[in-house]
């Protein structure tokens, strides 16, 4: 078998696909979809930080106001952070966000640590019916495929975004070592009572635990401003040559507080961490993260750009497989799990 890839001239003459045809639609695709994502990523921290104040401010002033109460009442700060248009006034307030969450990793790790460790009596093993939630959640967590091409298109030098000791690759992973640390060792102290965020298990009689807590909350709510940047850049594009150009300041006003508002109500309706991230990671970035890629690099590589015996096809099959798993079962799972709620 001939391992010798075809010259692009007889690519493009073999080829059963018009790119550029595919081009338009996909690129309409990957918009709405992003759309979706980034949407519904911010009703995700809509839920984590009224869920955490909730704990904190409940506890303190020993009262029992529902975690419904606080998305309001986070709503209402989130409509003026959305406000802000441009990157560059978003960056620093990221950039401190970032910092706080080092902090918030450092004493959360002084948590964990601060008792035994007991690994025996831990199930090493989860339930098959919870492995495609967890799937989800996992490609959630290290996706961030939103604020990637804007912030390598806004980069001074974004030659160094994909290098191999690049930013892409840094922060990916300093992103998944935390992410392990945190989760393995969390896992380890509080077993099968877990939350969402571990954060949520600090106790919440101790002041640097509360700290911690706010400042978690506090670190997310700066960054919502850049999560919401991407899908209404995206958004405004679209519909910015249908609205009269004196009028573009009141439309964006309005868009951005409507959106925040539909937010608000998705949030209200599933005030559920578990669940929402699950599902958010199942049918949004399983999709953008693994399919829409897989797909893009067969149609590109089609017919003979596969590589010897075919092996990038194999490899697109595999991941393939696995992105379909995580899409159909694991939102399954996690709808099954949303409706368990209100059951």
């Amino acid at each position: 078998m001939s391992c010798i890839r075809a010259s692009d001239g007889d690519e493009d003459e073999y080829n059963p696909f018009e790119r550029r045809q595919i081009r338009k639609a996909n690129s309409a695709y990957i918009d709405y979809m992003l759309l979706v994502i980034s949407y519904f990523s911010v009703c995700v921290y809509l839920v984590f930080i009224s869920t955490t104040l909730r704990d904190v401010i409940n506890y303190e002033l020993k009262i029992d106001w529902s975690v419904r109460i606080y998305i309001l009442l986070t709503t209402c700060v989130v409509a003026f952070i959305t406000q802000v248009r441009e990157l560059k006034y978003l960056v620093p307030f990221s950039l401190l966000a970032n910092s706080s969450i080092i902090v918030v990793f450092i004493i959360t790790l002084y948590y964990i640590f601060k008792e035994p460790l007991a690994l025996s009596n831990r199930k090493l093993w989860p339930e098959l019916s919870n492995l495609p939630s967890f799937f989800g959640t996992a490609v959630y967590a290290i996706e961030g495929i939103g604020i990637v091409l804007p912030v390598e298109n806004k980069m001074k030098q974004p030659q160094h975004f994909l290098q191999t000791f690049g930013v892409a690759n840094f922060a990916i992973c300093f992103i998944t070592i935390m992410y392990n640390i945190v989760g393995f060792f969390g896992y380890a102290t509080y077993g099968e009572i877990t939350k969402g965020s571990v954060t949520l298990n600090l106790p919440n009689e101790e002041l640097l635990a509360k700290s911690t807590q706010i400042l978690a909350a506090v670190a997310i709510l700066l960054t919502l401003g850049l999560y919401y940047y991407v899908p209404m850049e995206i958004l405004w594009k679209k519909i910015s040559h249908r609205i009269p150009e004196r009028r573009h300041n009141l439309a964006q006003i309005g868009i951005r507080l409507g959106i925040v508002v539909a937010m608000m109500g998705l949030a209200l309706t599933v005030p559920q961490l578990e669940p929402f991230i699950g599902f958010v990671g199942s049918i949004g970035s399983a999709t953008l993260a693994l399919l829409t890629p897989i797909v893009l690099d067969t149609v590109y590589r089609w017919p003979a750009g596969y590589g010897c015996m075919k092996w990038r096809l194999l490899k697109n099959i595999v991941l393939g497989t696995f992105g379909l798993f995580i899409l159909a079962v694991g939102t399954y799972f996690s709808l099954m799990d949303i409706v368990a709620i209100y059951e």
